[in-house]
């Protein structure tokens, strides 16, 4: 039987060769990559069966690399190994089209489980939040929905860096893109927010913890 193609992404290299160790007996392991970006190209070029991610990552996290990865494949099968378990973010990952949402700790009774249901076409969430995360959506939006989420992906990207405290032009130069293009996004996102000026506009991002976002 053709064994299943896997690519993992995870910023923490020992972590990393856990999860290598981990899958390799199972599965066939295609790539390791460390960032949202390299995980995009990656994905690109390698065409694995199904993704395991990490969800905060450099450059772009998870939920935002697979928003990306569904514009080119719609079809991509991706399961979020995260040790987060704030539902707000299963919920997050699940609307993106996640697959499956598995709590790091329980990685060696729960990983492999997800990615074989993940490369069947179904859904795994590990059973220590399935039952919440079942209650949220059913609820579905509510008062509590991050604002930030309204963002565009490039404005959160900009964002954060803003948060990071890097200026305009920085910016410019680390997206390749124009200083008054910065600004536009930047005014564009105060607008979105409601925020008053650049303070608010930061500490709105805190609030929402933008690296996660």
């Amino acid at each position: 039987m053709k064994r299943v193609r896997v690519l993992l992404a995870d910023d923490h290299r020992i972590v990393a060769e856990g999860l290598k160790r981990l899958l390799e007996p199972e599965f066939d392991l295609v790539g390791v990559v460390e960032d949202g970006r390299a995980l995009l190209a990656a994905a690109k070029e390698l065409q694995p069966d199904v993704i395991v991610s990490d969800i905060s990552m450099p450059e772009l996290n998870g939920v935002e690399a697979l928003e990306e990865l569904k514009k080119a494949n719609p079809g991509v099968r991706v399961v979020f190994l995260t040790m987060h378990h704030n539902v707000a973010y299963a919920r997050q990952a699940m609307d993106a089209g996640a697959l499956g949402y598995v709590i790091k700790h329980s990685a060696a009774e729960e990983l492999i489980l997800a990615v074989r249901a993940a490369a069947a076409g179904k859904t795994y969430v590990t059973p220590a939040i399935a039952g919440e995360l079942l209650q949220v959506m059913r609820a579905g939006d509510g008062p509590n929905v991050d604002p930030v989420r309204k963002l565009t992906l490039r404005q959160r990207e900009i964002l954060r860096l803003l948060v990071d405290g890097h200026s305009a032009k920085a910016i410019a130069a680390r997206l390749d893109i124009s200083p008054r293009t910065v600004e536009f996004h930047k005014y564009a996102m105060m607008e979105t927010l409601g925020a008053a000026n650049s303070a608010e506009l930061i500490r709105l991002a805190l609030k929402s913890d933008i690296h996660e976002t």
